[in-house]
C-alpha cells in the first residue's frame, strides 16, 4: 500500500460489490489449497507466533504450539473445525495491527515465490473474462487479503479472528473454514481450483444453514470501522450557518509570519495551490547576515520538496506567478512593529485582512533568552503591530501542550493569567518582566570578576589542557567557557521555572505565557479578532504537498528513531494517548480557521488534535512503529537488518525501565571504566557507549511528560463544527477529518517511511536525500522596483 487509507464513512459500503442495482451474478468459488498453494494451516500460525512482540510471548506460544502438535492429529480425525479452533486459539493476545502486518510479510517472502503459476494462469483467465471470483481458504484473512489484492480479486472467504479492542480473542467468527480432508492433497492437487456452491456447502458443512457461505464473504481490501459522530452545537444562539472558505478569503490580504518552517511553509503551499481567490499573501522574512529576506526566501523555494508540485503545475510560468501572488517584506517579529519600515506599517495596516503567526522557537528546553524573545516578546510585537491595524484579524500559532502537567479531556477555552499548578496571584505580564529581569542579572553576573576568575580555575584544572593554556588560548578557553555557562545557566533556569509552574519544558511554558498575553489583550480589546490555534504533535502529511512529507527532528522523529534500534523498553503509560496529527491537517485547520475570522465567526481556541475523536495510544503507537521498521528492515539484505527486525520495542513501567534498560546498562558500563582510572595507560574501552546511553536517557527524560506523566486528551470541538458548516461542494479540498485515520496505515506506509527518509538523516548527521535544485528567479523586475517601498520586496509586477 503506498498511500494511507480513509476509514469507511459507510459500513455498508465495503460491501458494495456484494449488493448493487445490477443483477446479482453467481460468484464463481475457488479454493486456494492445492490450485495456487499447498497452504496448511499450521504454518502461518506458528510464524505470527515465532513473530510476536515479546521474546517472553515468542517461547510461550511456540510451547503451545508443540502441545498441539501432539493432540492435533487426533483432533483433527474427529472434528477438524474444533482442531482448528484450538490451532487458533495460541493467537490470544496478539494485536490487529500485528497479524496485519505479519500477514503482509508471510506472503510476500514466504508465500508469494511458491504460488503455482500454471493455477495463477487459470485464475488469471477467469478474470479476464468477467467472472466474479471468490477466494476460499482456511488461512487467516490476514495472509488472504494481499493474496487476493496481487491476484486481483476482490472478495474472499477464509476464517477470521475475533478481536477486542484491536487484539484478538484468540476465537474464530463463525463459519469456521475448515481445512480439506485427509485425502485432499490426492485428489484436489490440481491448478483448477475452482468449485461450485453445493460442493462447497459440503466441504465446509454449511449443507443445514447455505446462507452462512454468503454472509462470510469480505472484500480482499482492508477495511476499518467507521468512527462516526455527529457535530452538534451547544449554548449557540444561533445555529451554524453554512459557509464558504473560498468566498470567504476571496480577495482577502494575509500577512503570514513564519513561512520559512514547517507549518508555514506546507500552508503556503496549500494556500497558493487551493486559493486561486485569494487577494495577496505578505511574507515577513528575517533577513541573515549575507542573505537579503527575498532570497532566503527563493533559496526556500529552491530547495524545499515542498513546493515541487507547485512548481510543475506552472512549469516555467512559476516565477511569474509567485510574483503576482506573493510579496516577500524584510522585517524581524523579535522586534518592534515586527522590524516593518514606518511605510509598510502604514500601508499593511490598511489592508491585512488577516495576520497568521506561525512562527516560535520549538526546542523543548532552549536558552531562556531565546525562548521569551521567540515565544513571549515576539507575540506582543504581533499584537501591538494588530491593534495599529483597521481591520486584521490574528490566527495565533501554539501548542495543545501549554496545558501542562495536567489529566484529563482538555475543553477549548482561553484561561486569564493559567498556571498548570493555578498558581493563586500568577501574572503572565509580571512573571515576563521577572525573567527578563533574571536574564539582565544572570548575563552581568556572567561578566563579573568573580566568575571570570572562577572559570579560569576550571580552565588550569582540567587534564591534558593546562600545560597548553597561556596568554591569548587561556583568554580564548575562558571566553567559551563563560558563553557555555551563561547559555546552561540560562536554560536551567528556563527549566526550573517552567517545573515550579507546572509545565514538563520551556517551550510549554513561554507558549502559555504568550497565550496568557493573548487573553490579556482581549480583554482590553474585547472587539479584537483572534483566534488560538493549537496544534497536537505534527508530523508526516498524508495527502499535500504529497504523501509522506517531514522536515526536522523537534517531533517524534527521535524517539521514533530510537525505537529503531536495539533499545527496547520505553517507559510509558500504555493507555495514554500520544496526539499526532499529520501537518496537512493542520493546515486545512487553519484555512477554515482563516476564513472564520474573515467572516467574524471564529472561537478563541482551537485545538487541531487527534486524542478524543480517533485515539491511538501508547501501546499501540510503540508496536505501530516497531512495525513501521520491520517493514522497512525485512525488506533489507544483511545479517544485521535481519536482526533488528528481530527486535520490537514493548512499552514498560518506569521501575522496569530503571532496572532493566538504559540507566542499568549505564552503571554498569560506567563500572567497567571507572574500574581502569587508576591505570593511566589505558583508557575507558567503554567511553563511547556510556555516552550513547546517556544521550539515550537524557532523550527518555525529556520525553517523558507526553509519553508517561500527564494523561490528557485534546477535544476539537471547534474545527470539527467549522468543517461541518462548510458548503458541500468545498468540503473535499477544505474539511477537517481526523476521524478518517486509519493509523495502521498512516505509521507503517507513511509515517515512518518519511522519517526515515526526511529526519533520520539529520539525526545521523547526513543530509537527506538530494534533489534536483530549482531555479526561481523572483528578482523583482524594473517596472516594480520604481513602485516598491522601504523594505518590501514585492513579487508583482
Amino acid at each position: 500500500m503506498s498511500s494511507v487509507k480513509l476509514i469507511e464513512s459507510n459500513p455498508a459500503a465495503t460491501h458494495g460489490e456484494l449488493g448493487s442495482n445490477a443483477p446479482a451474478r453467481e460468484p464463481l468459488f475457488w479454493r486456494v489449497e492445492g490450485s495456487l498453494l499447498n497452504l496448511t494451516a499450521v504454518r502461518p500460525v506458528g510464524f505470527f507466533t515465532w513473530n510476536a512482540q515479546t521474546f517472553l510471548e515468542r517461547w510461550s506460544r511456540r510451547g503451545a504450539m508443540g502441545l498441539l502438535a501432539v493432540a492435533r492429529p487426533a483432533l483433527y480425525t474427529t472434528n477438524r473445525v474444533v482442531a482448528t479452533r484450538l490451532l487458533h486459539a495460541v493467537l490470544r493476545g496478539v494485536s490487529r495491527d500485528r497479524l496485519d502486518l505479519l500477514g503482509e510479510e508471510y506472503f510476500e517472502y514466504v508465500l508469494k515465490p511458491r504460488l503455482k503459476q500454471q493455477g495463477v494462469k487459470n485464475l488469471q483467465e477467469l478474470l479476464a473474462n468477467g467472472s466474479k471470483v471468490v477466494l476460499v481458504s482456511q488461512g487467516l484473512d490476514h495472509i488472504m487479503r494481499p493474496l487476493a489484492i496481487h491476484l486481483g480479486v476482490d472478495r474472499i472467504l477464509c476464517n477470521r479472528l475475533d478481536f477486542r479492542k484491536g487484539i484478538t480473542t484468540g476465537r474464530l467468527i463463525e463459519p469456521v473454514i475448515r481445512p480439506r480432508g485427509p485425502f485432499a492433497r490426492l485428489t484436489g492437487g490440481g491448478p483448477d481450483g475452482r468449485t461450485t456452491r453445493s460442493r462447497l456447502l459440503s466441504d465446509l458443512g454449511f449443507e443445514k444453514d447455505p446462507q452462512m457461505l454468503q454472509d462470510a464473504i469480505q472484500p480482499a481490501r482492508r477495511t476499518v470501522p467507521a468512527i462516526r459522530v455527529p457535530v452538534v452545537q451547544i449554548n449557540s444562539r444561533r445555529p451554524m450557518a453554512p459557509f464558504s472558505v473560498r468566498e470567504s478569503l476571496r480577495g482577502r490580504e494575509i500577512l503570514l509570519v513564519g513561512a520559512t518552517g514547517f507549518i508555514g511553509k506546507v500552508w503556503l503551499a496549500n494556500l497558493l495551490a487551493e486559493l486561486p481567490e485569494i487577494g495577496r499573501i505578505h511574507l515577513l522574512v528575517r533577513r541573515n547576515r549575507s542573505t537579503t529576506a527575498l532570497e532566503r526566501f527563493q533559496r526556500t523555494l529552491e530547495e524545499s520538496p515542498v513546493f515541487e508540485k507547485l512548481a510543475e503545475r506552472h512549469g516555467e510560468r512559476f516565477p511569474e506567478f509567485l510574483r503576482e501572488r506573493v510579496e516577500v517584506i524584510e522585517g524581524d517579529v523579535i522586534k518592534p512593529f515586527l522590524g516593518l519600515s514606518a511605510e509598510n506599517r502604514k500601508r499593511l495596516s490598511r489592508s491585512l485582512d488577516v495576520v497568521v503567526n506561525s512562527s516560535g522557537l520549538t526546542d523543548f528546553n532552549p536558552d531562556l533568552r531565546d525562548a521569551l524573545a521567540m515565544n513571549v516578546r515576539a507575540t506582543t510585537y504581533v499584537l501591538d503591530f494588530l491593534r495599529e491595524c483597521d481591520h486584521a484579524a490574528l490566527l495565533h500559532l501554539s501548542t495543545c501542550y501549554v496545558v501542562g502537567r495536567r489529566d484529563g479531556r482538555i475543553r477549548e477555552h482561553l484561561p486569564k493569567n493559567y498556571t498548570p499548578r493555578s498558581v493563586p496571584g500568577f501574572d503572565a505580564e509580571k512573571e515576563w518582566q521577572s525573567l527578563e529581569a533574571s536574564i539582565r542579572a544572570t548575563e552581568a553576573r556572567a561578566e563579573s570578576q568573580e566568575l571570570s576568575d572562577e572559570l579560569r580555575r576550571a580552565a588550569m584544572e582540567k587534564k591534558h589542557a593546562a600545560k597548553d593554556l597561556r596568554g591569548p588560548a587561556l583568554d580564548n578557553q575562558i571566553r567559551k567557557n563563560r558563553v557555555r555557562w551563561l547559555r546552561e545557566t540560562l536554560t536551567n533556569a528556563g527549566l526550573q521555572r517552567a517545573a515550579e509552574l507546572g509545565w514538563p519544558n520551556t517551550y510549554t511554558f513561554t507558549k502559555s505565557l504568550s497565550e496568557s498575553l493573548i487573553r490579556t489583550f482581549l480583554d482590553a480589546n474585547p472587539r479584537a479578532a483572534i483566534a488560538v490555534v493549537r496544534p497536537a504533535i505534527v508530523e508526516s502529511s498524508i495527502e499535500k504537498p504529497f504523501l509522506g512529507w517531514n522536515e526536522g527532528i523537534n517531533t517524534s522523529a527521535s524517539l521514533s528513531y530510537l525505537l529503531g534500534t536495539f533499545f527496547r523498553q520505553l517507559p510509558t503509560k500504555e493507555t495514554k494517548c500520544l496526539d499526532l496529527i499529520p501537518v496537512d491537517l493542520v493546515s486545512r485547520g487553519m484555512t477554515l480557521i482563516a476564513a472564520a475570522l474573515v467572516q467574524r465567526r471564529h472561537a478563541r481556541v482551537y485545538q487541531l488534535a487527534t486524542s478524543v475523536s480517533n485515539p491511538c495510544d501508547m501501546r499501540r503507537s510503540i508496536e505501530l512503529t516497531g512495525l513501521g521498521h520491520r517493514k522497512f528492515y525485512r525488506a533489507q539484505d544483511g545479517l544485521h537488518h535481519r536482526i533488528r527486525a528481530r527486535f520490537d520495542a514493548i512499552p514498560v513501567s518506569k521501575a522496569r525501565y530503571d532496572k532493566l534498560s538504559a540507566p542499568a546498562q549505564k552503571a554498569i558500563v560506567q563500572a567497567i571504566n571507572r574500574s581502569v582510572e587508576p591505570f593511566p595507560f589505558m583508557r575507558p574501552p567503554l567511553a563511547r557507549q556510556e555516552r550513547e546511553l546517556e544521550r539515550v536517557i537524557k532523550l527518555v527524560q525529556l520525553f517523558e511528560p507526553f509519553i508517561l506523566h500527564n494523561d490528557h486528551v485534546f477535544e476539537a470541538v471547534h474545527v470539527e463544527q467549522l468543517a461541518a458548516a462548510l458548503v458541500p461542494e468545498e468540503r473535499a479540498a477544505f474539511g477537517y477529518d481526523a476521524r478518517s485515520l486509519d493509523w495502521w496505515d498512516y505509521w507503517i506506509n507513511v509515517h515512518i517511511p518519511a522519517l526515515r527518509k526526511w529526519c533520520y538523516p539529520l539525526i545521523e548527521g547526513r543530509q537527506p536525500e538530494p534533489r534536483p535544485r530549482r531555479s526561481v528567479p523572483l528578482g523583482v523586475r524594473p517596472e516594480a522596483s520604481a513602485a516598491s517601498a522601504g523594505d518590501a520586496t514585492p513579487a508583482a509586477p
